[in-house]
């Protein structure tokens, strides 16, 4: 499948950010924790440059416990510090700070030689659509202050936002970039940061389902009852068969049972899974 979303916006979201990095401290990278690296936009290193960064593992209840701490593990090894969050619950915010003043430390220890009382942390989000950049805001701004949808592409607009925790937040709209291989094209696919309207959800469905069988086989026969042994494409139409996706003349609805297929993974019914491992 050959998998691209590039719309306008990002190209002019891309220059935004280039532009008011000198505005924030720090940039916080939300990414999505079942897929760790094709949620993280790779024009963001050039972009970011030096500027100190956090990752934050959004949907980390969605992904894998294990893998999810592999993740943290790889992402400490390479300088960047990273942390777990459910931004659907309440988000820890002294640790979002904590983590960013470590980072800061040059800038607090000037602050404080020159006995300035100014602790605030300016921050800027970045990430992809549908990562969760919003929510998270919303969470832990506990105000609904920025435009929140359950489509890719909802928050168009820079946006500042004040929180109660010394910390000011500069949101962008999720971005994506222009070209990227198959596979990472099908993780952003499954996880619906690329539009279902622009895929043919039918293929997609099957290639999910093959690596479904590949990686969590035991997550397909217990929400199914299927056997997850079979090809793909007959584990497809058993789950068709049990949701009852056949028409009247008996074909089965391939287009209705992607959709539950995808929307049992993308609400967690499917179980916690994470399609990438370091």
């Amino acid at each position: 499948m050959n998998i691209n979303w590039y719309p306008g916006h990002m190209k002019k979201t891309k220059e935004e950010i280039q532009n008011n990095l000198k505005l924030v401290d720090i940039v916080l990278e939300i990414i999505d924790a079942r897929i760790p690296e094709s949620s993280r936009n790779p024009m963001l290193d050039e972009i970011l440059g030096d500027k100190p960064r956090l990752i934050v593992m959004n949907k980390s209840d969605l992904a894998d416990n294990k893998v999810n701490r592999m993740w943290i593990n790889k992402f400490k090894g390479e300088g960047i510090p990273a942390t777990l969050m459910n931004s659907k619950e309440k988000i820890n915010v002294s640790r979002i700070y904590d983590l960013a003043k470590a980072e800061l430390s040059e800038k607090f220890e000037r602050i404080e030689a020159k006995n300035i009382e100014n602790k605030v942390i300016r921050m800027m989000i970045v990430g992809i659509p549908n990562a969760g950049k919003s929510t998270f805001i919303n969470n832990i701004a506990k105000r609904k202050s920025a435009n929140v949808g359950n489509r890719p592409g909802v928050t168009k607009t820079k946006q500042w936002i004040k929180t109660n925790a010394n910390i000011e937040l500069l949101d962008t709209p999720g971005v994506l970039w222009p070209k990227f291989d198959e596979e990472t094209g099908l993780n952003l696919s499954y996880t619906h940061a690329i539009k279902d309207e622009i895929l043919n959800i039918e293929d997609l469905t099957l290639k999910f389902l093959e690596k479904m069988k590949e990686d969590y086989p035991e997550n397909l026969n217990e929400r199914y009852g299927i056997d997850q042994e079979k090809p793909a494409l007959e584990i497809y139409e058993d789950i068709a068969r049990k949701r009852g996706a056949v028409t009247k003349g008996g074909d089965f609805d391939y287009t209705r049972t992607a959709n539950i297929i995808l929307t049992d993974f993308r609400s967690g019914k499917l179980g916690r899974i994470t399609l990438e491992r370091p």
